[in-house]
């Protein structure tokens, strides 16, 4: 066998022989000491038994399994894996006339752990989260192009901020080179793009699902979108006729993505943009809202900050819950991998016995198809959501 091979103490495989592709550092038996980041490792029992080869990391996560055979490592392989990942986001309608954006791989949920690809019309951005990817990037590279074809115009590689030593990595283009801001569709909004300089791979593919919902709901309706970024929930409900939308972030920048895309789109004259910390401005609403939306990034990144994050969510919620209108809706969300659906929603139930007011809760939200859930690795489920009103 061309990987070395590390093997797995007595009892630290139950979690393998059940297809959870996470491999801890306390799990493993073997000398790792000369082992580099990103090195493919073969995984074996002491009765040398394989069970899986995958990317080695000298990391609380010891290993990311590819593969639970054994099985070469090569451009064949991330070719197949990105062949079905691609084909399942054209299967349920991605790709069509009113849209161009989707997650086209989401690591673990499908199969490519420390992998993320982002598609914008044409261009794909690559995210590695570990440094397994990221030193095959060349190979992810080709087997994108040859799964998608003369459709791809250009693959840009952003991994400068997802690599926990960030100066290994410089983005760059990988394959063609396309300008940006660059023009994208989500379900009938166009957007600026812009994967240099904006957040993550440059848009929250995320929400979706969840936009397009708050768009039957819009009509005629009066919206505060906090936390908005670049406008998506703003987007969709002044698509859907609202009557106003106000859209508040405390980054200047985040409001500039929003004007733009706004104007882009020929919305200018039901909307406006407020710079300003939206637990502030929450305290007392200038306007009676019909629909607010809390879309906030991640309050806690590790269990540590968990109870903190808590705190923020339900002041949050709270000050929501007092301020809309009786009859009006609220979506709220937590991204926060480390507050479980349950305890989000018990924190929400709580923001409202302190806001006094009656509640109910209309939808249960979460993220969509193209961002898959592995069932054997529930930790992929991240965000949450829950659409409630207030009586």
């Amino acid at each position: 066998m061309s990987y070395p091979l590390l093997t797995i103490a007595k009892g630290k495989d139950h979690s393998i022989q059940r297809k959870h592709p996470w491999v801890f550092s306390g799990a493993i038996s073997s000398d790792c000491t000369e082992l580099q980041d990103g090195d493919l490792v073969c995984l074996t029992t002491k009765k040398q038994q394989i069970l899986g080869v995958g990317h080695f990391q000298h990391a609380t996560i010891a290993v990311r399994i590819l593969s639970f055979d054994y099985e070469t490592i090569d451009v064949s392989f991330y070719e197949k894996r990105l062949l079905n990942a691609y084909q399942l986001r054209l299967r349920i309608g991605l790709l069509n006339q009113n849209n161009n954006i989707f997650r086209l791989c989401h690591g673990e949920g499908d199969l490519l752990p420390g992998l993320i690809i982002d598609y914008y019309n044409g261009v794909a951005v690559i995210q590695c989260h570990s440094y397994g990817m990221y030193r095959h990037v060349d190979l992810i590279a080709l087997a994108l192009q040859n799964v998608i074809g003369k459709e791809l115009k250009a693959i840009y590689h952003k991994s400068s901020d997802t690599l926990p030593r960030r100066e290994q990595s410089t983005d760059a283009y990988l394959f063609g080179e396309v300008s940006t801001p660059h023009l994208a569709m989500e379900n009938g909004v166009q957007y600026h793009i812009d994967w240099i300089n904006g957040q993550k791979t440059g848009f929250f593919i995320d929400q979706r699902e969840n936009r397009a919902l708050l768009g039957k709901y819009a009509k005629g309706k009066k919206v505060l979108n906090t936390f908005c970024y670049s406008g998506g929930f703003s987007m969709q409900a002044l698509l859907h006729d609202a009557q106003l939308v106000h859209s508040l972030d405390s980054s200047k920048k985040a409001i500039a993505l929003t004007d733009a895309n706004v104007a882009l789109n020929n919305f200018e004259q039901r909307h406006a943009s407020i710079v300003d910390d939206a637990m502030d401005y929450m305290k007392n609403l200038p306007e009676d809202y019909d629909i607010i939306v809390l879309d906030p990034p991640a309050f806690a990144k590790h269990r540590d900050k968990r109870h903190q994050a808590i705190q923020g969510y339900k002041r949050l919620n709270a000050h929501a819950i007092r301020q809309i209108k009786s009859g009006g809706l609220i979506f709220t969300f937590s991204c926060s991998q480390v507050v479980d659906t349950l305890l989000f929603t018990n924190t929400v139930i709580a923001a409202a016995i302190e806001a006094g007011r009656s509640c109910r809760i209309l939808d249960q939200l979460h993220q969509p198809a193209d961002h898959p859930i592995q069932a054997f690795h529930p930790e992929g489920a991240y965000l949450k959501g829950l659409v409630i009103q207030i009586d």
